[in-house]
């Protein structure tokens, strides 16, 4: 039976992403509008560039989960308190390098940024570098207090406070935009609510679950177990550095802060994309386990992994549909026409990621078999390639050609993918592409049906924008529902409300 800490966690964790994207939406016209599209790439890009310094935090916050939950299901108090305290030697250790190096950062700040941004926009760069650098040096090891009361199996507390710093953190930025803040206000805020986050789960830790942490020996197998353990938690947390952030600090060094901006719009829009599916996606990772135990037929996972690469690709095509059609009308009136070409750089980051987000599924089973090793030597291989080959390409076509190399490796990541997960999983790729393709053709019917017939609504605003997606959604559904199966027709009846079903 789920506990009630699951339950409550699970819905809280899904209340913020729900929060997390909603409040997003709505406040990045206000910040930007506030800012000034100039500051606001300021913003964006100061970010990205003290940002990689997180990457140092090298996945400890996952071997603190499984480590603690290990010594606690063993009950060794000794080992589990050792443990910690390595851990915050460590992290300790992490704090100091990142100061050392955001150091050095700033130092370069002239060389880097001097032609490209303003003597004013450069002092407050510099300013926002050093709050950032406290910043990040003291959250990554402050992390290790959640981690702790996760492997305490402890969720709902620490989430609702999660929950509510988030909120707090937007109601305080509209207020402080709203009498004049500029960026390095909405730094300092960040700072001072991970501070506050951090002392609560400090209290929790410590006090409510009385953990204790104390040094009795530095194990050298158990800090290689550490890292052996979390460093490919670590690839994957610098890989999504590069693919989405580095791109900012590349047109920072040729671009003014304005075309920054409106990449980052791109960006912070194809992540919403990511985001939705995850929050999907993740609720497949124990059904992984679980075949991985019983050691299911390829069959039965091949079954299983087109059943639910076509649930999360009907949500997906639509959203996607939906923004092809009407997200460059969305942009103008979400964050207003400065930043129309944004338009495109969405477009190009869902496209790309569609395959990726819909096959998730096997992502969860190499992890559940313990064979993403491949894989993400994979994935850092081809958003190296990515990023060098856009840099280049940023250099005669801008923000176009960045994204679209990065998108291009993307591609080429998901094939080799495909070979791996036929090698390794024995899933049957022939068969998942011949369920896809019927899902595609629906998909593209929609697509040309609904734009000549969206074409006709002349109302403007959100009025006209709502209609059309309406519009949209009811042509979408009638094409998609010819290519469901009777499993799939079935659980959108389920979905139903009972007052609202045909009594047969």
């Amino acid at each position: 039976m789920i506990s009630k800490e699951i339950k409550g966690g699970a819905l809280l964790s899904y209340a913020t992403i729900f929060a997390t994207n909603i409040v997003g939406i709505v406040l990045t016209p206000y910040i930007i509008k506030s800012l000034g599209a100039s500051e606001y790439g300021l913003y964006t890009m100061i970010g990205a560039f003290v940002g990689y310094l997180t990457v140092l935090d090298l996945g400890i916050n996952n071997s603190i989960i499984r480590f603690v939950a290990k010594y606690r299901a063993e009950k060794d108090k000794k080992g589990e308190e050792n443990f910690l305290a390595v851990s915050f030697i460590i992290y300790a250790i992490i704090s100091l390098t990142i100061i050392l190096f955001g150091s050095i950062g700033y130092l370069y700040l002239d060389e880097l940024f001097g032609k490209t941004l303003t003597l004013e926009q450069l002092n407050k760069a510099k300013i926002m570098v050093v709050i950032l650098i406290f910043n990040v040096a003291v959250t990554i090891p402050g992390g290790a207090f959640n981690a702790i009361c996760m492997a305490y199996e402890n969720f709902r507390l620490p989430k609702a406070i999660n929950l509510v710093k988030y909120i707090l953190r937007s109601i305080l930025v509209v207020v402080i935009l709203f009498y004049g803040g500029d960026s390095i206000s909405l730094v300092i805020v960040d700072t001072i609510m991970n501070l506050i986050f951090i002392i609560a789960m400090a209290y929790i830790a410590l006090y409510k679950l009385n953990v204790k942490i104390r040094y009795y020996s530095f194990e050298k197998t158990l800090a290689m177990s550490i890292f052996h353990y979390s460093i490919w938690v670590f690839v994957l947390a610098l890989v999504n550095k590069l693919r989405w952030q580095f791109g900012q600090l590349v047109l920072g060094l040729n671009y003014e802060t304005t075309i920054v901006a409106i990449y980052a719009v791109g960006i912070t829009l194809g992540s919403y994309y990511g985001a939705f599916s995850s929050a999907i996606s993740s609720l497949f990772l124990p059904k992984a386990m679980q075949m991985t135990v019983k050691s299911e037929s390829p069959q039965i996972m091949t079954d299983t992994f087109i059943k639910i690469s076509r649930i999360s690709t009907y949500i997906l095509f639509f959203i996607l549909g939906g923004f092809i059609l009407v997200g460059r009308q969305f942009i103008h009136l979400w964050v207003g026409d400065t930043f129309n070409e944004a338009y495109l750089f969405t477009v190009l980051i869902m496209i790309g990621l569609t395959f990726t987000l819909s096959q998730s599924f096997g992502n969860d089973l190499l992890q559940a078999k313990n064979k993403h090793r491949f894989r993400g030597i994979v994935i850092l291989t081809a958003t190296i390639l990515g990023v060098a080959v856009g840099w280049y390409l940023s250099l005669s076509y801008g923000a176009i050609g960045l994204i679209s190399s990065i998108v291009a490796f993307i591609f080429l990541e998901r094939i080799v993918m495909w070979w791996y997960m036929n090698k390794e999983l024995h899933i049957n790729m022939i068969n998942y592409f011949k369920d896809f393709s019927g899902q595609l053709v629906c998909f593209l019917i929609a697509l040309l049906i609904s734009y000549p017939l969206l074409g006709l609504i002349s109302t403007t605003g959100w009025f006209g924008l709502l209609t059309k997606i309406i519009l949209f959604s009811a042509m979408y559904s009638c094409c998609m529902y010819q290519v469901m199966n009777t499993t799939e027709k079935r659980l959108v009846y389920d979905l139903i409300p009972a007052t609202l079903k045909i009594k047969r």
